[in-house]
C-alpha cells in the first residue's frame, strides 16, 4: 500500500515514533498526501470509507494530527469553524479564495502581494517570516448560478 516517497516518509515518522503503521494510517495518509483539494477531517472519513476502509473519525483527527506533526500535512484556517488540510509540497509561498456560497478554495500566488507584506513589515521594524491571506467571496460558478437564478425570476 506504501508505495511511494511521501508516504514512506510517513512511515517512517511513524516508526520513529514507535508508534504502528496500521491500514488505517496509510488509507488516510495516501488520501491526504495526494489531495489536490483542501480536505476537513470529515472529508477524509468519508472518502476513506467510500474506499472500503472502516475509519473512525477519531482515528482520522489522530493521524491528521500525525501527518501534521511530520511536517508532511499543513493545516489550514479558512474560519469556518472547522479546519482543512493540504500537503505539503515544494510550492512557494501561495495564497487562498474561499467561496462563502460552495465552500470551493482558490490557490493562488501573486509576488506583488509578497514583496507588500514584506516592505509593510520592514517599515515598522518586524522581521516577516511568512504571512498568511484568505480572500472570502463568491466563485465565479457560484456568481454565474445566482445571475441565472435571477434571470430566470425576472422572466417569470
Amino acid at each position: 500500500m506504501a508505495d511511494d516517497a511521501v508516504v514512506e516518509r510517513f512511515c517512517a515518522f511513524l516508526r520513529g515514533k514507535k508508534l504502528p503503521v496500521t491500514s488505517q494510517r496509510l488509507a488516510i495518509a495516501e488520501l491526504m498526501l495526494h489531495a489536490t483539494d483542501h480536505l476537513s477531517a470529515e472529508d477524509v472519513a468519508g472518502r476513506v470509507l467510500e474506499q472500503g476502509h472502516q475509519v473512525g473519525l477519531a482515528t482520522v483527527y489522530r493521524t491528521i494530527d500525525l501527518l501534521v506533526e511530520s511536517k508532511l500535512l499543513v493545516e489550514r484556517d479558512f474560519g469556518e469553524g472547522f479546519r482543512r488540510f493540504e500537503p505539503a509540497r515544494d510550492v512557494p509561498q501561495h495564497e487562498h479564495m474561499l467561496c462563502k456560497v460552495c465552500g470551493a478554495v482558490e490557490e493562488f500566488h501573486d509576488e506583488r502581494i509578497n514583496e507588500l507584506t514584506k516592505a509593510v513589515a520592514q517599515s515598522r521594524g518586524f522581521a516577516r517570516d511568512r504571512h498568511r491571506l484568505v480572500i472570502h467571496g463568491t466563485c465565479r460558478n457560484c456568481q454565474r448560478a445566482a445571475a441565472a437564478t435571477a434571470t430566470d425570476r425576472s422572466s417569470s
